[in-house]
């Protein structure tokens, strides 16, 4: 090729190795902090259903000596996922509110009561809530209870969230 040349890093991995065993790609990802291993996940979205929710884990979260792994999910799906249809495309749109949220709860003197960490999730909520549950082997599942028309059209997430999550979901009104 006449002005182009293409060189081969010299640490170059291979994307597929045969010869290696499928038991590397069904482990679990560990790549969270071992300290909130059997925490608490909450959903935390700023709303008064989730600061009531937030207010009842760590609670949960205090009285079992473990810590709390707060959620917030910046829903960056079509509409079409929330009614179960597949998504055409992901829309990536940036959201800055985990930053905000995440200021206002390392204000909160609340906190100060349990270890905690803010973790910032996109996509799914339900998905994205029970996969951080899988990952911290948590022991519960903390979600304030939906209010709205969208709730009572596409379901909310308290009720999707129970009905396929792997561990205890509490459903704070």
């Amino acid at each position: 090729m006449a002005g182009h040349e293409f060189f081969e890093p010299a640490d170059r991995k291979q994307v597929a190795d045969p010869t290696s065993d499928l038991q590397a790609a069904t482990e679990p990802r560990h790549s969270c902090d071992p300290a909130f291993r059997h925490g608490v996940v909450v959903g935390f979205d700023g709303s008064t259903s989730s600061e009531r929710a937030l207010a009842y884990a760590i609670g949960m979260a205090k009285r079992s000596g473990s810590g709390l792994i707060i959620v917030h999910v910046a829903n960056r799906l079509p509409t079409t996922v929330w009614a179960g249809c597949e998504p055409p495309v992901f829309v990536d749109v940036p959201d800055h509110r985990t930053e905000v949220l995440g200021l206002e709860l390392a204000c909160a003197d609340y906190l100060a009561e349990v270890p905690w960490i803010l973790v910032e999730r996109g996509g799914d909520i339900c998905h994205e809530l029970e996969e951080v549950g899988r990952e911290y082997a948590a022991d519960a599942i903390v979600v304030g209870s939906t209010h709205g028309l969208v709730g009572r059209i596409f379901g909310s997430v308290a009720g999707r969230l129970a009905r396929r999550a792997q561990r205890p979901v509490v459903v704070i009104p």
